[in-house]
């Protein structure tokens, strides 16, 4: 294994605090990860990790090679990428993660034409509603949806999640149709509790051009969209939710909209990366065809789209 490669194994082993897990990730047995990077420190002349039963950390060396190796890694993998035709078909392996009910509904049963255009792409892909640590996991990229907290991610905007509010007939028969904001109070809801940080997110709505939340009772909280629209159709309370997610339930009559006029804020969508010199052409791939996807979907940005660093904002509970 040449110099590139054990810097690659030891930025995996270091990012993911595991040489079982950073083998995992890079489909290599565990010996050969731990080789690599002991064939690294004799080669440096320095240990690099702190080794223990469960984890390893870097040490002060370790510590002083990490960023300066990914930038060997970077400047390595664009240095080869320049002299390969712009045609010359993609391949290897690529790590992304999806919001559950976006993979199910739109990615999973698109994928085919991904395939049929990089054949020989290797693609693990990862949902769950959960935000996953994109460095610590060996994540190449992920679609996020609302507002992002402070990070060193990269991130490429894609358009605006239209929202809707929804019931089921059945809820709606016992507890009557809410005409406007102020007959919330006679309602309950189906509570969406964030799978990270566990907030339960208000009911949110604008009007006077004015953003409202409003914390609602409901019998039940989920942390799952699966869940989340499964409770609605059961008739426990209303919901705030993507369009597109429940559009077979709103045709069929087994989900109505309510409150049409006061919809809840739409909600950003991202394609972010960890912050990289250069992108990888299987990121950039895979980062086109979901924008293309997902285009007809979302609704246009108030700002030009581009790729920005994403900055402070408050997340939102809803799920996607």
């Amino acid at each position: 294994m040449d110099l590139i490669d054990q810097l690659r194994v030891f930025l995996r082993v270091a990012d993911s605090g595991g040489f079982t897990s950073a083998a995992d990730q890079l489909d290599l047995p565990r010996p050969t990860v731990s080789l690599a990077v002991q064939q690294l420190e004799e080669r440096l002349g320095a240990r690099l990790l702190h080794r223990t039963t469960r984890r390893v950390s870097l040490t002060a060396d370790g510590q002083a090679l990490h960023e300066r190796a990914r930038v060997l890694v970077a400047d390595a993998e664009e240095l080869v990428q320049q002299f390969r035709p712009p045609g010359e078909a993609l391949s290897g392996r690529l790590r992304v993660d999806l919001p559950s009910r976006i993979a199910r509904r739109l990615v999973a049963p698109a994928l085919p034409g991904f395939f049929e255009r990089h054949p020989a792409v290797e693609l693990e892909l990862g949902s769950s509603d959960r935000a996953v640590d994109l460095v610590h996991e060996g994540i190449d990229g992920a679609l996020r949806v609302g507002e992002m907290p402070a990070s060193s991610l990269v991130a490429r905007p894609l358009g605006l999640l239209k929202l809707i509010n929804c019931a089921s007939p059945a809820y709606l028969a016992r507890h009557g149709t809410p005409a406007v904001p102020a007959d919330l109070a006679r309602h309950r809801a189906v509570n969406y509790a964030s799978p990270g940080s566990g907030h339960v997110a208000a009911w949110e709505w604008t009007e006077d051009g004015q953003l409202r939340a409003l914390p609602m009772p409901g019998a039940v909280t989920v942390n799952n969209a699966e869940a989340y629209v499964a409770c609605c159709l059961a008739g426990l309370g209303l919901i705030q939710i993507p369009a597109f997610d429940v559009r077979e339930h709103l045709a069929a009559g087994e989900l109505v909209v309510v409150l049409p006029a006061w919809p809840p804020p739409a909600m950003p969508v991202q394609w972010v990366y960890p912050h990289r010199r250069h992108l990888s052409r299987r990121v950039q791939a895979f980062g086109d065809w979901l924008a293309q996807l997902l285009a007809p979907h979302l609704g246009s940005l108030t700002h030009r789209p581009g790729t920005i660093k994403l900055t402070a904002a408050t997340p939102t509970g809803t799920p996607a």
